[in-house]
């Protein structure tokens, strides 16, 4: 049996972070647009995160807008010495939603400005520059314009450390030319592993990959094996999908979202679930199953 280990760590740059941390998109509303359904209970699960050990936080302005970033200034403000906040810029929200590119150099300095406003902050943590040519992932195109405008920020000491989201191969090793990528956040789950070589070349390397839609996004993971596997080992396959994750590669760093506090300690209790080499194996004809269809 392979141990999970929620204390275990893995760095973001200079900073040790656990494995499991909490990814606060889910407390917008409906969309990640709008305000919450309810204010308290958001408040609730930011601040069971922390108490529960949690040290890295995901958010981002454009989540809302601003709505998670006011959130956890006004849960967790002042924030604990130990406690890393990730949040990301390159993209903004016309007044019906919509996800749309902000790459120009204003745009993105006024997204370094409106974070640390609403995150109540003389300098971001870690800020993920999200690539948007395509909105439904990677493509393929020179990252080196808006990426230069987010060093010259970091130089400027408003930027600690600097992420790249929704990226090529390609790109990341451009964006190494520019400045230290600590981290990488693109799509990654049980189902979706089209970046299994990136994932491994990254940990040879010391950068965290840090996977969005870990539980398969707007369309959950489904599947008979996932559920099977989970009926046997007494736990949700949910839970089951978490686990996988964080054997599947030392510098996978996770942060599952959820809206209830209940939810969280589910997603929390993963640290505690044991996956024989036997269970990983059947776990990963998942991807083939799917690759397959």
């Amino acid at each position: 049996m392979t141990s999970i280990d929620q204390s275990g760590t893995f760095t973001l740059g200079d900073r040790p972070v656990k494995r499991l941390g909490y990814g606060a998109m889910q407390l917008a509303g409906p969309g990640v647009f709008g305000p919450p359904r309810d204010h308290d209970a958001a408040l609730a699960v930011l601040r069971e995160a922390v108490a529960s050990g949690v040290d890295h936080i995901d958010t981002s302005d454009f989540y809302g807008p601003h709505v998670t970033n006011q959130l956890i200034r006004e849960a967790l403000h002042p924030y604990a010495d130990d406690l890393v906040i990730v949040t990301k810029i390159g993209a903004r929200r016309d007044d019906k939603g919509a996800w749309l590119p902000a790459f120009a150099p204003e745009e993105l300095a006024k997204a370094v400005h409106d974070n640390l406003r609403n995150l109540g902050l003389d300098a971001l943590d870690v800020v993920n520059l999200r690539i948007m040519f395509d909105t439904h992932g990677p493509a393929e195109g020179s990252i080196e314009a808006p990426l230069t405008v987010l060093a010259e920020l970091q130089q400027k000491g408003l930027v600690r450390r600097v992420g790249l989201s929704n990226v090529t191969a390609a790109q990341i090793a451009e964006g190494r030319k520019i400045t230290e990528i600590v981290c990488v956040q693109n799509q990654y789950n049980l189902a979706h592993r089209s970046d299994d070589a990136l994932i491994d070349a990254l940990a040879r390397d010391g950068i965290a990959y840090v996977p969005f839609f870990p539980l398969g996004g707007f369309s959950p993971l489904q599947s008979s094996t996932l559920s099977d596997v989970a009926t046997r080992l007494g736990a949700t396959p949910m839970q089951v999908a978490l686990a996988w994750l964080l054997h599947r590669a030392p510098n996978i760093l996770l942060i599952p979202g959820t809206s209830s506090v209940g939810h969280l300690r589910e997603n929390l209790a993963v640290a505690d679930l044991k996956l024989s080499d036997d269970v990983i194996r059947e776990l990963d004809s998942v991807a083939k199953l799917d690759h397959a269809r």
